[in-house]
């Protein structure tokens, strides 16, 4: 099982257990606990102060994920990591604070390996692009939960987790991660654009850039999840 993966079914085991009366306060801190717990075998084998120290250290190793979590008892969307909403049709992001400049940063190496004689394809299957970004992603991600919020096992900084409180009108809700490029009313419209977005840019470098493209064999470029209901 996959790091990220790994860590939803943490996230989602520990949705399914807690309160409906949990804040958002009480969530940060629970799951976080949750992640937490996973780590403690490993400290005591090893030695505690060697492998927390470690993880401190190196963020890329923790486990790692982003909620968009629904609180019906509160009627209130908490954003916890780079995902996304509708809300009555406008649209909620939490993106990473530097997730667009690296994009950036890739799109122009794509450029100079596309006016060096490669092929779109032969980019896809070998992504130098994003290679060259990766030193810099790790160096950005040793901001993880100081200046962006995740799901990590440490303290999230709740200052930055984005709380959006419904009144009592009916609402149409859309929660999504952030493999939406474009996040529409409807899963249909929303695969869609993600299908279109594959045909006319596999790279991801025009008007809609990432840190990665849609590698071969794919229907995506990342993870995807997408919920639709009415409150």
């Amino acid at each position: 099982m996959s790091n990220g993966r790994y860590a939803m079914t943490l996230v989602s085991r520990f949705i399914s257990r807690m309160s409906p009366d949990t804040t958002c306060h009480q969530f940060c801190a629970g799951v976080t606990r949750a992640f937490r717990d996973v780590y403690l075998p490993f400290w005591r084998l090893t030695g505690r102060q060697t492998t927390a120290e470690l993880l401190a250290a190196h963020p890329e190793e923790r486990l790692c994920a982003s909620a968009v979590v629904y609180s019906c008892r509160r009627r209130e969307i908490w954003l916890v990591g780079d995902c996304q909403c509708l809300v009555g049709g406008e649209l909620c992001e939490n993106p990473k604070p530097y997730e667009q400049l690296l994009a950036e940063h890739r799109a122009e190496k794509v450029r100079q390996l596309l006016s060096q004689g490669l092929t779109p394809e032969a980019i896809l299957a070998d992504d130098q692009a994003r290679a060259a970004i990766i030193p810099e992603m790790l160096r950005e991600m040793q901001q993880q939960n100081k200046t962006y919020a995740v799901i990590d096992g440490f303290p999230i900084p709740e200052a930055r987790v984005p709380i959006i409180t419904l009144d009592f009108r009916p609402w149409e809700i859309v929660l999504a991660s952030d493999g939406y490029p474009f996040l529409c009313p409807t899963l249909a419209e929303s695969e869609a654009r993600l299908a279109e977005q594959r045909r006319n840019d596999p790279l991801n470098i025009g008007d809609f850039k990432a840190t990665k493209g849609f590698t071969p064999g794919n229907n995506s470029f990342d993870d995807r999840t997408y919920i639709r209901f009415t409150v």
